[in-house]
C-alpha cells in the first residue's frame, strides 16, 4: 500500500476543518474534484471511511476523528520544522494567507503588496476579503488586516496606516433640494444610504464632538453592501452617505460631493496587521510586517467600514 503523502494528510485536515470539499480545495489550491479524489483514494488505500458524506454535509467518521487527532499535531510539528529551516534562507518562501476588508487591500495593493511580491518571489500571498470579522486562527489565516478597534485583544497588532476619518457627504443636486444637516440628529430627516455588512448588521453612523458621542441608526430608501456602489449612489443624488474620506477625496476636490458635519467626524486609529500572540511568527509574515513598518504607507483608496 502506498503511504499517504503530506498533501493527502493536509487534505484530511482541511476537509475536517471546512466540512466542504469546495472550501477545502480552495485552501489547498486544488479543484474540488481533485480534492474529492485525493480523499477517496486515501480511504481506499487505508480501507476505512474517514468522512461521512451526504448530498448536504461532510463530517468525520469515528475512524476519521481518531486519525485526525494523531495526524494534526504531527503535521503541525512538520510545519514548524520546515519553517525553522526557512529562517536560514536569504529570502522566505512558502504561503502567506491574510484576511482583510476589500478597501484595506486596495489601499496597500500598490505599495506593500506589490513590493512584498517583488522582494520575495518565492512567497505565495493569498488575501481573502470580507466585511465580516472572522476568527483568523479557526479559518486558517496567518494574519488579518482590520481597523485597530476591531482587532481582538489576544492578538499582536502592528499599525499599518495613518489615522483615518469618516466623512458625511451628499451631491450638490441632493443639497439643492434638502438643507444640509447641522447636527447628527438632523440626519433623521434625510434620505441616508445605509451599509449592510456580511454579518447582516447595518452600519450605525458614529459621531463625536467635544467628548459628546452620538450613534445614529439612519434611515433611507436604499441599502447597499458595496462601498463603490454607495459612493456611486451619492454621486447620483440619491441621498447622504458616511464613508472614509480617502474613498471620496477626488469627488470632494472636484465638487461632485459636498461634506457636512465635518466637526462631528474626528480622526480615529487606522488599520492594523494582526496575528496570534501565542504562535511562532513565520518568516513570510515577519517579512510582511517589517515591510509595513518600513514603508510608512500612505493610503489612497477606501477601507470598508469594519
Amino acid at each position: 500500500m502506498r503511504k499517504a503523502g503530506l498533501q493527502d494528510l493536509n487534505a484530511v485536515v482541511a476537509l475536517a476543518h471546512h466540512r466542504s470539499f469546495r472550501r477545502a480545495a480552495v485552501e489547498l489550491g486544488l479543484s474540488p474534484s481533485a480534492m474529492s479524489h485525493a480523499i477517496a483514494m486515501l480511504e481506499q488505500r487505508m480501507g476505512v471511511r474517514l468522512f461521512n458524506r451526504t448530498t448536504r454535509s461532510v463530517s468525520l467518521s469515528e475512524a476519521g476523528e481518531q486519525f485526525l487527532a494523531r495526524v494534526q499535531p504531527a503535521l503541525a510539528d512538520i510545519s514548524s520544522a520546515m519553517e525553522a529551516v526557512n529562517q536560514f534562507r536569504e529570502t522566505p518562501s512558502g504561503n502567506l494567507r491574510i484576511n482583510a476588508s476589500e478597501g484595506a487591500v486596495q489601499m496597500i495593493m500598490a505599495s506593500v503588496v506589490a513590493e512584498f511580491l517583488r522582494r520575495y518571489p518565492d512567497m505565495r500571498l493569498e488575501i481573502v476579503t470580507s466585511t465580516a470579522l472572522v476568527d483568523i486562527v479557526a479559518e486558517g489565516f496567518d494574519a488579518g488586516i482590520r481597523m485597530g478597534e476591531s482587532v481582538p485583544l489576544d492578538m499582536v497588532a502592528v499599525s499599518c496606516s495613518p489615522p483615518l476619518r469618516f466623512a458625511v457627504v451628499g451631491s450638490s443636486a441632493y443639497f439643492a433640494q434638502h438643507p444640509a444637516p447641522q447636527t447628527p440628529e438632523d440626519l433623521r430627516r434625510h434620505n441616508c444610504i445605509r451599509t449592510r455588512f456580511a454579518s447582516g448588521a447595518l452600519y450605525r453612523w458614529e459621531f463625536v464632538k467635544r467628548g459628546q458621542q452620538q450613534v445614529i441608526d439612519v434611515d433611507g430608501t436604499l441599502t447597499l453592501d458595496s462601498q463603490h456602489l454607495i459612493v456611486d449612489a451619492a454621486l447620483k443624488g440619491i441621498g447622504i452617505i458616511c464613508v472614509n474620506e480617502s474613498s471620496i477625496a477626488e469627488h470632494l476636490d472636484a465638487g461632485r460631493l459636498i461634506r457636512t458635519l465635518e466637526d462631528w467626524t474626528p480622526a480615529y486609529p487606522g488599520l492594523c496587521v494582526f496575528h496570534p500572540a501565542n504562535r511562532h511568527v513565520p518568516a513570510g509574515l515577519r517579512a510582511f510586517i517589517n515591510l509595513v513598518r518600513e514603508m510608512k504607507v500612505t493610503f489612497t483608496k477606501d477601507p470598508t467600514l469594519v
